[in-house]
């Protein structure tokens, strides 16, 4: 666990106080935030899975015409 001083408003202290305690409110806004604010690209799990792709080797796709005869496409 990370303990952390922080300075507040006044009017955001009212708004932690109103669950059991400013810990239980400061993990839950920030749970929030990343769900419904942030990014894909920027949420952890996304850059994980990205890096995972990346060290995938790439596929040689050619002329357009070499992808729609490999895939069916024609």
């Amino acid at each position: 666990m990370v303990h952390a001083m922080i300075n507040i408003r006044e009017h955001t202290n009212r708004i932690l106080n109103i669950l059991k305690d400013k810990s239980e409110a400061i993990d839950l806004m920030a749970h929030q935030y990343e769900s419904e604010v942030m990014e894909p690209g920027l949420r952890p799990e996304y850059i994980g899975k990205a890096k995972k792709i990346m060290e995938q080797d790439a596929i040689k796709v050619g002329t357009l015409e070499e992808f729609r005869k490999r895939y069916g496409l024609e």
